[in-house]
């Protein structure tokens, strides 16, 4: 049974910084391509970041040069490490894996963590 656990969100000031992870179990975690999404109130959810079985990543454009995405394969935990946090970052973050992955869209993941909410005041 596929499971993945996300922790690490909270309420937080503009600026300041926040570490996602994302515990994984039921499936060989090095060979899955994983990434982070978010989903704010009212608003489809979209992709983050991206990492894939070589740690090739990918960014969305509003988060580059503040979010990094990296993973343990020994410890079967993908992180987010969040800095420079807008109010627009306030959002449920969700993992997510997949055995292909390659496409930067949520329609190409198969696995869902439930989320972790992450909430940024000005």
């Amino acid at each position: 049974q596929v499971q993945l656990v996300e922790s690490g969100g909270g309420s937080v000031q503009a600026g300041g910084s926040l570490r996602l992870s994302c515990v994984s179990a039921g499936y060989t975690f090095v060979d899955y391509c994983m990434g982070w999404f978010r989903q704010a109130p009212g608003k489809e959810r979209e992709a983050v970041a991206t990492i894939d079985r070589d740690d090739y990543t990918t960014y969305a454009d509003s988060v580059k040069g503040r979010f990094t995405i990296s993973r343990d394969n020994l410890a079967n935990t993908l992180y987010l490490q969040m800095n420079s946090l807008k109010p627009e970052d306030t959002a449920m973050y969700y993992c997510a894996a997949d055995p292909v992955g390659g496409v930067f869209t949520p329609s190409a993941y198969k696995y869902w963590g439930q989320g972790t909410q992450v909430t940024v005041s000005s």
